[in-house]
């Protein structure tokens, strides 16, 4: 889910490339004990996006991005790993990942890897265990997600970090492919996936063909040197050139 590909010998699982221990954001609350570091990948490096500023901040007016700009000066982020906290969090990649349950497709005879990901971040606010036992406690949950977490010190708030018109703050594209080269490490090709017609209101998903989308689900690729995914929130289903990313057909 973090967006991370490690490529071990499949005899004896020790890593092909080198991994790094890196630091790691620390000082969330005191009854939480963090690793002081993660593995990270060298060889291919981290596929997700790790960079998210106020500057990035995405709107298709001013209004909204000024909107979303406000969000990521509010809410914490240090970077992947950061962890959760009572002032607000920001998580990124979402819980949905990047990618997810789906899975990559492997080219064997081009040594290439394929994997559709999805590029949005979420907030986790963390409610202290007395306020979130009160009767109303129920408020947290609409239109967010709150978990109870009973028995724990806290329960855990979670929303879209998202403008006021529902759009993700990240900038796009939000759903992507991207193809590995493996013998290199190099990314070969990457390219948005999917389309808003499903889920922004029309003409806007009209003029941002290229703004991609949320997909859930991996793809296959054939002897060929096609790579087919359905997945979309869009629902339609593709077929892509392997070497170049190229759409060549969509039903």
């Amino acid at each position: 889910k973090m967006g991370h590909v490690f490529l071990l010998d499949r005899e004896t699982g020790e890593p092909l490339y080198p991994i790094e221990e890196r630091p790691t954001p620390q000082g969330a609350v005191p009854e939480e004990k963090l690793s002081p570091t993660q593995p990270f990948p060298t060889h291919p490096k981290p596929l997700h996006p790790l960079e998210l500023d106020p500057e990035d901040a995405f709107g298709f007016t001013f209004l909204d991005r000024g909107y979303c700009r406000d969000l990521l000066e509010r809410y914490r982020w240090d970077g992947l790993f950061t962890p959760p906290s009572v002032e607000g969090s920001i998580q990124m990649p979402h819980s949905g990942g990047g990618p997810n349950w789906g899975g990559v497709a492997i080219d064997e005879a081009r040594g290439v890897m394929i994997l559709n990901q999805t590029h949005a971040a979420l907030v986790n606010i963390l409610i202290p265990r007395a306020e979130a036992d009160l009767p109303d406690s129920a408020d947290f949950a609409y239109p967010n997600e709150f978990y109870t977490m009973r028995g724990a010190p806290y329960a855990v708030n979670r929303f879209l970090l998202a403008s006021q018109f529902g759009a993700p703050c990240n900038p796009p594209p939000w759903g992507s492919l991207t193809a590995v080269d493996l013998r290199s490490g190099e990314i070969k090709w990457k390219r948005a996936l999917g389309t808003l017609r499903e889920s922004a209101p029309f003409p806007i998903w009209l003029f941002f063909e290229d703004y991609g989308a949320p997909a859930f689900g991996g793809g296959m690729s054939t002897d060929s040197g096609l790579y087919f995914i359905g997945a979309t929130l869009d629902k339609y289903f593709r077929a892509f050139d392997v070497e170049t990313g190229e759409e060549l057909w969509r039903d």
